[in-house]
């Protein structure tokens, strides 16, 4: 397409313009979707990590909670890291049937220094 006078061009660049407007519209459209991963801790994710913590506390290993097929290797060992990081900060409602803090979590727990 060849612009032979100024009301063209105008014209052309006025198109040019709509054209940029809609695919600024769909650009910040693709920009904000959801790209999904990995749930933070929602109704779903705490009633799976409740039934390993009360798994975990009757005495069952890891590898006996992954070998009934409910949760994979990764995924308890996630739910183990943060059963405990609970017990260092004492949070019960994460697993409101531990006692006490068991010696291996004591040992991996940070201590606080005074200041």
């Amino acid at each position: 397409m060849k612009i032979k006078n100024l009301k063209e061009a105008l014209s052309r660049i006025e198109e040019l313009e709509k054209e940029n407007a809609e695919l600024k519209e769909e650009n910040e459209k693709l920009r904000n979707r959801n790209l999904g991963g990995r749930k933070k801790h929602d109704d779903a994710w705490m009633a799976a990590y409740r039934d390993f913590a009360v798994k975990y506390e009757k005495g069952m290993s890891v590898v006996d909670i992954v070998n009934q097929g409910e949760i994979s290797r990764r995924t308890a060992y996630r739910y183990l890291a943060y059963y405990r990081k609970m017990e260092c900060e004492g949070n019960k409602s994460a697993h409101q049937n531990t006692p006490n803090m068991s010696n291996e979590t004591k040992q991996m727990c940070p201590t606080k220094r005074a200041r």
